[in-house]
């Protein structure tokens, strides 16, 4: 790692959009290949993660000044859907480069190091529970250990959660990942390939200049950064489910004119409940695909117009995400039910997909929680800042 930032140079073919087209249809030829592997393995390897840095997602989120692209949401999102019609796991590895909108809060000594070598910075990060910290002369003496650091095997950076004494707010520190023991602990129903493994550090000497409020403004003034942190991050992962959930239509449509299992039987495509629920998922899926896509454009253009985000439109992007994941989940459980016996073969895809569905509605930026507050919003109650 170089200690000295010159002009940083972005040598991918990037487009317009942001990312660079060929290393990104590559990247879906190989997740197809091999998403087995990725499950059996737990983690997502580090080469399918370069591979991820050439398309262009981990330099999407980071400052303009170290080279970032600053990929509107809304663009960065459907990208991370279409990764996840060919593997929910690698979705959710590859949403985290809109993670550098987390550490953009850190100082700017700091963010000069960490892109020293260019702007394609992988980071991961389990924040909780968030481990009590000694304070010593310049920093922190850290000790603790910490859950799901997705994507952690492929991380340049991680950042773990500490108590701030006297602070009701969890405070991040950063470590160069060599620094960090994993703990390759991942045995979930879905999502197996996230590699969302424990992180343990002991008796860690963190500087200050490492460290800063979880949700802190972002010190840099990029339009990204005047996008809402937290709603970001929750829009991040529901478009895994909206990825699932189409894959799981195609699915179900391939598996509409297959053989029958019994004598004079009809096909799928021949039967009612089979067309009724196909229309139906079809149309819950493009309604809810709509509202979030929408919500996040209506917000980035505002920002673009240099004008301040409502409550109501930042009410509008978390209640978009939560309800994209959830009815996206409900698709493929339908879908389930309605193509029988065949889609409980361990070789179906549709039980990957809905086991995979079911863990991204585990997510605490997703739980029904957020809808509670939400419909409080909507009632005229003030919302708290870090669900803004």
């Amino acid at each position: 790692m170089v200690t000295k930032v010159s002009e940083v140079l972005v040598t991918s073919k990037t487009t317009a959009t942001g990312f660079d087209e060929a290393a990104f249809a590559e990247l879906l030829r190989i997740i197809k290949i091999r998403r087995d592997e990725f499950n059996a393995n737990t983690h997502i390897p580090r080469e399918v993660v370069d591979l991820m840095k050439t398309a262009g997602f981990y330099r999407a989120a980071a400052p303009a000044c170290f080279g970032g692209t600053g990929v509107p949401p809304h663009l960065f999102l459907e990208r991370i859907e279409r990764i996840a019609q060919v593997d929910g796991s690698a979705s959710w590895v590859a949403a985290f480069g809109s993670a550098n909108t987390y550490y953009a809060a850190l100082p700017y000594e700091a963010q000069k190091y960490i892109y020293a070598d260019g702007p394609d910075q992988v980071f991961a990060g389990g924040l909780y529970p968030a481990a009590p910290a000694k304070r010593v002369e310049g920093g922190w003496k850290v000790s603790g250990r910490w859950r799901f650091a997705s994507g952690c095997m492929g991380a340049d950076w991680i950042a773990v959660g500490i108590a701030d004494e006297g602070v009701n707010q969890v405070r991040m520190a950063v470590r160069q990942a060599s620094e960090i023991k994993i703990i390759p602990n991942w045995e979930m129903i879905g999502m197996q390939g996230t590699g969302s493994y424990d992180t343990e550090l002991t008796d860690c000497f963190v500087p200050d200049d490492w460290t800063c409020l979880r949700g802190a403004l972002p010190i840099f003034d990029d339009p990204l950064y005047r996008y809402p942190l937290f709603a970001y991050q929750a829009q991040a992962h529901a478009a895994s489910n909206l990825g699932l959930a189409r894959a799981a239509i195609v699915t179900a449509t391939e598996m509409a004119g297959g053989k029958k299992l019994m004598l004079g039987a009809a096909r799928l495509a021949d039967r009612a409940y089979f067309r009724t629920g196909l229309a139906r998922a079809e149309a819950m899926l493009q309604s809810c695909r709509l509202y979030y896509y929408d919500a996040a454009e209506q917000a980035w253009n505002t920002i673009i117009r240099g004008d301040e985000l409502s409550v109501a439109q930042r009410n509008a992007l978390r209640l978009s995400a939560t309800h994209a994941a959830h009815t996206a989940a409900k698709v493929i459980q339908l879908l389930y039910r309605i193509t029988g016996m065949a889609a409980a073969e361990k070789s179906n895809r549709l039980q990957q997909l809905l086991r995979d569905s079911l863990v991204v509605t585990q997510h605490a930026a997703l739980s029904e929680v957020t809808l509670e507050l939400s419909g409080g919003a909507l009632a005229g109650e003030k919302l708290a800042l870090g669900f803004l």
